[in-house]
């Protein structure tokens, strides 16, 4: 499956896997598309839409999705560069979880001058309310997390503090009454790539606190496996919820084809006061 750097999700008894589709290309250029396959058990999948409907001419990564109870629309939000590096990002809606999405804006952070956009991903609490995490680049590529409105396609005008810097690839979960950030160093395809940052944090906004790295071997500080984050997926099982670690293995494919490269995934496991335990 062609689907890289997003997100997995379960709606109405579905999976649901979307990422970017580099085909065989470098993934530098103006054919990535984003793309969404869907399963009924992880294990039988179908190809289902192109996501965007009319995007404009850019290089597009990271495709997230999200479900409004309130307006019943599924939501994307992505990182995109009309030029190589001038981050932007957008925002698309659509009535079912295979789209087409169409756009509602193509640069909705243009109100936060000097916020050229890295990677970003998106959460959703408890209560309903939706978050944006995402590097910005002109702060030395520093982690903040913005509060949407309660459609989920726009920004309330709040940010965080900055939470971590030189870090990309940023995701957001909760596990009981603990927050969790992860994010990698830069180099997303080299081993510094594969560095896991773990931060928690029982406010949303912070203080976060950092704790060990959880895909380093304590024998030699080697990647356990060399794959940047991309996702951690929320699983319901008969055993309660299942938080399933995703990452991009880049350059995996035995052809070097960018398109066929692997992910790996993994269900994570934590010990008795919240810490994720290292990957193995």
């Amino acid at each position: 499956m062609d689907a890289h750097d997003g997100c997995l999700l379960f709606f109405n008894g579905r999976y649901y896997l979307y990422g970017t589709a580099y085909g065989n290309s470098d993934g530098y250029g103006a054919t990535n598309r984003y793309q969404v396959y869907s399963s009924p058990d992880l294990e039988h999948w179908k190809r289902e839409n192109e996501l965007l409907k009319n995007p404009p001419v850019g290089v597009y990564y990271r495709p997230y999705v999200v479900f409004n109870r309130n307006t019943r629309k599924y939501v994307l939000w992505y990182n995109w560069y009309p030029k190589l590096w001038n981050g932007e990002i957008g925002v698309a809606v659509s009535d079912t979880p295979v789209g087409p999405f169409t756009i509602v804006s193509t640069n909705k952070l243009q109100s936060r001058p000097g916020s050229r956009a890295g990677d970003g991903s998106l959460f959703v609490d408890n209560d309903g309310q939706g978050y944006f995490i995402f590097s910005v680049m002109d702060e030395g590529y520093a982690i903040r997390i913005l509060p949407l409105t309660p459609d989920y396609l726009g920004l309330t005008g709040e940010a965080s503090g900055i939470l971590v810097k030189e870090t990309e690839a940023p995701l957001l979960f909760r596990r009981d009454n603990l927050y969790y950030i992860l994010c990698g160093t830069l180099c997303n395809s080299c081993p510094e790539g594969s560095v896991v940052v773990v931060l928690t944090s029982k406010s949303i906004f912070g203080p976060y606190v950092a704790h060990p790295k959880i895909n380093r071997s304590p024998e030699n500080g080697a990647p356990v496996i060399p794959a940047q984050e991309t996702w951690v997926a929320t699983i319901p099982t008969p055993e309660g919820m299942a938080f399933l670690w995703m990452g991009d293995r880049w350059g995996s494919s035995p052809d070097g084809i960018k398109g066929h490269d692997f992910q790996y995934w993994t269900v994570l496991s934590f010990g008795t006061n919240g810490d994720i335990l290292p990957i193995k």
